[in-house]
């Protein structure tokens, strides 16, 4: 129904208009593939090449290629001068890492750490390490009667809680043993591990099995599991556990406990940026 008044308002519109709106449109389009580019790319910890990277985001492999040249020149993306493959910059690491501080952890984590003591009936605790200290980010109490000390911000030794040995496993080899050897290894009860070459022993089945226990090492009757949570690049950047008085958390009960445990976990993980892969 195109008459004058139809005419006259096309003939106002701004030079340049649609273009502007097509250019934005293009903008938007260009955006949203570099970040499907770059999901790919944090999705795969020892490098992508860029056939592989068109194929996984339905990209021509010229236009995968430019979006690409882009990303490494402002340092989102490194490629390697001999295998070619793509992997995350070091631009990428550093926002992330302003990012995720312990305020993050602290209100990304709160509510899961409260859906996680309801489903277990235990207290739950959220943690980082700070050199040799063991710091508590958030804390659940359990439904029941038993109220543990811990609060947040507390401190706790690194031998002798779960959430401690779980933070020393999740640190790379020669510097786990390097801090372990510094450590004063106090001992709070019977069962609290004093001798530093027994520790690492247990960090290594740690490493292996994925869980970390307090079998009464710190307070005589309280039990301990924790489990790593992981940042976007796959890092274990804090531990989070549940504990509760031993006659709540024996061998019978544990395994159910875990899997709450485990899958608490992987939802603050995923809250985080993780995609399952540890690189």
């Amino acid at each position: 129904m195109g008459g004058p008044a139809a005419e006259n308002s096309a003939a106002a519109a701004p030079p340049g208009a649609a273009i502007s709106a097509k250019a934005a449109r293009g903008g938007i389009q260009s955006l949203e593939r570099a970040a499907a580019i770059l999901d790919v790319i944090a999705r795969s910890p020892d490098g992508i090449g860029l056939s592989e990277i068109s194929q996984k985001v339905g990209l021509h492999s010229s236009t995968a290629f430019h979006l690409l040249k882009t990303l490494v020149h402002i340092g989102y993306v490194v490629q390697s001068n001999e295998s070619k493959r793509y992997r995350v910059g070091a631009r990428i690491f550093g926002l992330a890492a302003g990012a995720l501080d312990d305020n993050t952890l602290l209100v990304l984590g709160a509510p899961v750490l409260e859906r996680l003591s309801a489903e277990t009936g235990e207290a739950a605790h959220l943690a980082i390490r700070s050199q040799t200290d063991i710091l508590m980010v958030a804390r659940t109490a359990a439904p029941g009667l038993l109220q543990l000390a811990d609060r947040p911000g507390a401190v706790r030794p690194a031998h002798a809680t779960a959430i401690g040995k779980m933070l020393l496993a999740s640190m790379p080899v020669e510097p786990c043993r390097a801090l372990v050897h510094t450590l004063a290894l106090e001992r709070y009860t019977r069962n609290t591990i004093t001798e530093a070459e027994t520790l690492l022993n247990e960090i290594e089945d740690i490493r292996a099995s994925g869980m970390a226990h307090d079998r009464c090492e710190f307070d005589g009757d309280v039990r301990c599991i924790a489990v790593p949570v992981r940042d976007f690049a796959g890092r274990s950047i804090a531990a989070m556990g549940i504990s509760g008085p031993v006659w709540r958390m024996g061998e019978d009960a544990l395994p159910g406990k875990a899997v709450v445990l485990e899958a608490a976990a992987a939802e603050l993980s995923a809250l985080l940026g993780f995609a399952g892969v540890v690189g």
